[in-house]
């Protein structure tokens, strides 16, 4: 069985379930553009919102090394998606949502 492709413009499965979120890039007119993550879930989804978090490393030119340091980004999760605690998901930019949220959840890599 083939699998449909979004047209979300990117290369990414559709979710199976249809929702009528207005912050949905599937099922709704939300357009998406900007930086791409792949982070790991940290909090449940509460109110469409999740947390995810990915490590980074930032050079000290000083002592010639490199700095362990972790980035958290707050996230909207459109309600055609399963994503629980744990999950590894690739997040894209869009809009503000709100005061805090600027991405959006398109795709579960590892459940």
């Amino acid at each position: 069985m083939k699998e449909k492709k979004s047209n979300i413009g990117i290369e990414v499965p559709l979710p199976s379930k249809k929702c009528n979120d207005k912050h949905c890039p599937f099922h709704n007119a939300m357009r998406i553009h900007g930086r791409r993550f792949t982070g790991k879930v940290i909090r449940n989804v509460f109110h469409n919102t999740t947390t995810i978090e990915f490590p980074r490393q930032y050079y000290i030119p000083k002592y010639e090394r490199y700095e362990k340091k972790r980035t958290r980004i707050k996230l909207h999760v459109p309600g055609c998606m399963e994503i629980e605690k744990g999950d590894v998901i690739r997040v894209i930019e869009t809009r503000p949502i709100s005061k805090t949220k600027n991405f959006v959840a398109i795709e579960v890599i590892k459940k």
